[in-house]
């Protein structure tokens, strides 16, 4: 079909405001501070044949790969056997999704009969059972971090609203108000977008609002092809490291090959550690999802789609077996720290042969700390709290200060959200930490410090992080950003936590967790004293750090 361009701009732009909406009503009807506040959640539309056309712009790690999540259900249930109703679900890290919290559903878009399209919400939930309220950071396998949901097929009518599989649901989580709240959030983002296409297609009809998807995925793999040509041909190579695995201190090395061929590029994390007994490790859609994220924030800008398109030339490898592609059943709760080494070692590559379009390494870690409850008589209460750090500096602007990490993109919760839900802790502090830039002639991003004071008996603590031995490196000469710690101040004893550990609190108990700062871009020495003494003037470094910078 010829396409005038008039309809093409309308109908794309129209495909790509239906995922935002979706996104937003998925974020506005959440119950769950996770979904409500940090947004950690997503929708997209997808084309009859699982390509992902349009996505919200909510989280890059969960949604980079969403079509290779489907794929795995419509294999199992073609579209001729589907009808009104029907909804696909899946959250197993080894059939194709990421990790247990981040359920994914899918519902077929019916136009005369026929599935035209899919709409698709994901939202990781607070509680998905498992060994430990929220995070279970001891699981010896995947089977302890929760329920496993493989690719299944079920009805709305039948299997939700008092139905089997909702039933099923609510009897394996701590925390039902809020879990089911929150699969009833993504429903109502998958039935905003529905009903939008059905509008569209009843407008223009179905031929023409199919070859515009056709063409949106055509126009997003020609940009990134045009970008990639714009690198020499050539091989780069990056590393990284995870610090530690939660039982020893031997660093786990990250390592990439970046190939540039024509306009092709192929990503290899071929020397990576090999997978690990604590839940470090990474499905292989999650490792996908981050190599295609570096490429998209390094080689093109926000006007290009993020969709199915984008990832025709690119492909990616990693050694199975390997932290970045483990066997079943390996425990992959915390996926995101070594994903994260993945990001900075392939940005590292990348800064070889494109420096001004690259940044410095951030603290770039999903700190997830969670603090849990039981109560008798009314239950669990389960705070579930995401972090991020400081960004790393770019060529010709600072990091950002204390914002989540750029494959996470979650939102800092509000005190007066946590105050409203949760008696049994208050928040004591909340402020960026000086010093903990990285200095150069572009300074990191601060790092942020939250304090808890614990105010009922029974409470635990349970954290993921990173970056608590190895700091954000700089580049071409920028110095580190600050380290993260996490401790409990017990009367006049102080607590070391580890930055892979769980704790038992008690009343009185004070938690203080800090994240650290990103990395410098350039010698320290170039930075003009006006840019240092405007950093003093607004207390981001204090004398003593400034003395130093040179």
């Amino acid at each position: 079909m010829t396409l005038d361009p008039v309809d093409y701009a309308i109908i794309s732009q129209a495909l790509i405001a239906v995922a935002r909406e979706m996104g937003v009503k998925l974020v506005r009807s959440a119950y769950s501070t996770v979904l409500r506040e940090a947004r950690d959640g997503s929708a997209a539309l997808l084309d009859a044949h699982g390509n992902t056309i349009a996505q919200a712009e909510l989280i890059p790690m969960q949604l980079g790969t969403i079509g290779h999540v489907f794929k795995a259900c419509q294999e199992l249930y073609p579209n001729d056997e589907l009808v009104e109703g029907d909804f696909l679900i899946i959250n197993d890290p080894f059939s194709g999704g990421q990790h247990l919290p981040d359920v994914f559903m899918f519902q077929p878009i019916f136009f005369e009969r026929k599935v035209i399209a899919f709409a698709a919400s994901v939202a990781h939930h607070i509680d998905i059972g498992g060994g430990d309220p929220g995070l279970n950071t001891a699981a010896p396998d995947v089977y302890a971090e929760g329920l496993i949901i493989p690719p299944l097929k079920l009805n709305m009518q039948r299997d939700w609203h008092g139905g089997a599989f909702e039933r099923l649901l609510r009897a394996n989580v701590r925390v039902p108000h809020q879990t089911m709240g929150d699969f009833d959030a993504q429903i109502a983002a998958i039935a905003i977008g529905r009903r939008r296409v059905v509008e569209l297609v009843t407008r223009y009809g179905a031929a023409k609002v199919t070859a515009v998807m056709a063409a949106l995925l055509d126009y997003s793999e020609a940009r990134m092809r045009s970008a990639i040509r714009e690198i020499p041909d050539g091989v780069y190579k990056g590393e990284d490291a995870v610090d530690d695995d939660g039982l020893t201190d031997v660093p786990l090395p990250v390592k990439v090959t970046v190939t540039v061929t024509g306009d092709e590029i192929d990503i290899d994390f071929a020397g990576t550690a090999n997978q690990v007994r604590r839940n470090l490790n990474s499905p292989f859609a999650s490792t996908v999802s981050t190599a295609v994220s570096v490429l998209k924030a390094v080689l093109t800008g926000p006007d290009i789609p993020f969709n199915a398109g984008a990832f025709r030339p690119i492909k990616v490898r990693a050694p199975k077996g390997s932290m970045l592609n483990p066997n079943h059943p390996a425990p992959v709760r915390a996926r995101m720290e070594v994903c994260f080494r993945a990001w900075n070692a392939t940005m590292k590559a990348l800064s070889r042969v494109v420096p001004d379009k690259v940044i410095a390494c951030g603290f770039d870690t999903t700190t997830v700390a969670v603090l849990s409850h039981l109560t008798e008589g009314s239950g669990w209460s389960v705070y579930l709290e995401i972090f991020g750090g400081g960004y790393g500096a770019a060529v010709d602007q600072d990091g950002c200060d204390a914002v989540d990490g750029p494959l996470s993109n979650c939102s800092n919760t509000p005190i007066e959200a946590v105050d409203q839900d949760f008696a049994f802790f208050r928040v004591l502090e909340y402020r960026l930490r000086p010093d903990s830039c990285g200095r150069g002639k572009l300074r990191g991003g601060l790092g942020l410090l939250r304090r808890y004071e614990i105010l009922q008996e029974r409470v635990r603590i349970a954290l993921y992080s990173d970056r608590f031995r190895r700091s954000a490196e700089g580049l071409f000469g920028g110095e580190s950003g600050a380290t993260g710690y996490c401790q409990i101040e017990r009367g006049d004893r102080i607590i070391e936590l580890k930055s892979k550990d769980a704790f038992d609190l008690i009343k009185g108990d004070i938690v203080t967790l800090a994240v650290g700062g990103g990395g410098g871009y350039g010698r320290a020495g170039e930075r003009p004293r006006p840019q240092i003494d405007d950093d003093l003037d607004d207390g981001i470094i204090s004398p003593e750090f400034a003395s130093n910078w040179k």
